[in-house]
């Protein structure tokens, strides 16, 4: 008889044969030169960690070209998309714009807000009224009355001045500085009376009154409109071309075209300004007007997109620039000071009284759209457009 193996026993013995591993039978695994699989590190979903880090720009965000704009802010490139499995900055923004919950405007609102977006054109046509009536007060009396009338003037027209530039689209941005407004209205009184000042220095002067440009101040005071019209025109144009191109070095080729373009259109607008005051008043300098003008809308336009920081250097130089050389024609009136105005007595018998704001303002003026092209070709500097 075959001896049977015995049967397994009963309670304890029974869980602690149940809890022995089993045993292999058969050959055990080869193992596969590449080893163990490793761990997947990261995770599941690349966007969810940017989308928290930025959940505060999502969330205030009104499309996705404003996410993308604050993202390249932030040195996020095309490249850095590529890491989350995107093709571009946009493709990322527009992700993320869908993922982000946000409050929506209601119709009421909307409505609101764009009769407040449309009350700037009322405000930027008000300077150039205003300027000819109080230059026309200012001719039309004499003595204490004279003084009082250009001083009531000055005074409103500088209100009406801020209240413009503190609407539309020349409302300048975070970061905007006291120094920019000190040395544009500096720039502005040379512009009326500096040239006169000037020429009756060279002269041996100023024996009196010296001539104010009348055309210069109305026809500045008139290019407010077509100032902020092209502004308006360049922040609409260069979001379409952010919502059509496909990178950001696409976007940054065709808005340098666009800023030049636009620019050279307020460059029109501001020469039939100063044209019409011209033929109005029988007086004034065109070209020196013409800078200054170009001038302060490049300066204006980058405040206004939130680049205040080197407009306001560029026009402190400007102004300090034209007060020195006024100043210099005085001092070389001292003893042994006679070579210190001796090149503004030059170019002023050379080239009139003009040449010194035309140099000053027009190398000013090309700095700033230089670096305009740079800071403005970025996405970034439109998302609060």
């Amino acid at each position: 008889m075959t001896d049977l193996p015995p049967a397994p026993a009963d309670g304890p013995a029974r869980e602690a044969l149940s809890d022995q591993p089993a045993r292999r039978t058969g050959p055990a695994p080869a193992r596969t030169a590449a080893g163990p699989t490793p761990a997947r590190r990261g995770p599941a979903d690349p966007v969810k960690a940017l989308m928290h880090r930025h959940r505060e720009l999502c969330e205030r965000a009104v499309d996705p070209l404003e996410i993308a704009a604050g993202l390249e802010a932030h040195g996020v490139t095309d490249r850095t998309a590529a890491r989350f499995r995107h093709r571009d900055v946009f493709s990322l923004a527009e992700e993320l714009y869908a993922r982000v919950p946000r409050g929506a405007e209601t119709p009421d609102e909307a409505r609101e807000l764009g009769h407040a977006r449309a009350g700037w054109i009322l405000w930027a046509l008000l300077p150039g009224p205003v300027c000819a009536f109080a230059v026309a007060g200012v001719r039309l009396t004499d003595g204490w009355g004279r003084l009082a009338a250009g001083v009531l003037g000055a005074v409103v027209l500088a209100a009406v001045l801020v209240l413009a530039l503190r609407r539309g689209p020349l409302r300048a941005g975070p970061g905007d500085r006291t120094a920019a407004r000190i040395a544009a209205c500096c720039l502005l009184a040379y512009a009326v009376g500096g040239d006169g000042l000037l020429a009756d220095a060279v002269r041996g002067g100023p024996d009196g009154a010296w001539p104010l440009d009348a055309a210069a101040a109305t026809g500045l005071a008139l290019a407010v409109a077509p100032a902020a019209g092209c502004a308006r025109l360049f922040s609409v144009q260069a979001r379409r071309k952010l919502a059509s191109s496909r990178g950001l070095a696409e976007f940054s080729g065709r808005s340098r075209p666009l800023l030049l373009a636009t620019a050279a259109l307020f460059l029109a607008g501001l020469a039939a300004c100063l044209t019409l005051t011209q033929l109005l008043y029988h007086d004034g300098l065109f070209v020196p007007a013409c800078a200054l003008g170009m001038l302060l809308w490049l300066a204006r336009l980058l405040a206004a997109h939130g680049f205040s920081g080197a407009a306001t250097k560029v026009l402190v130089v400007a102004a300090y620039a034209e007060l020195a050389a006024l100043a210099s024609v005085f001092t070389a009136r001292l003893p042994g000071c006679a070579l210190v105005g001796r090149p503004v007595h030059a170019a002023v018998q050379t080239w009139g009284p003009g040449s010194v704001p035309v140099l000053v303002c027009g190398a000013a003026a090309l700095a700033l759209l230089v670096r305009a092209a740079a800071v403005l070709a970025r996405a970034s500097a439109h998302c609060d457009q």
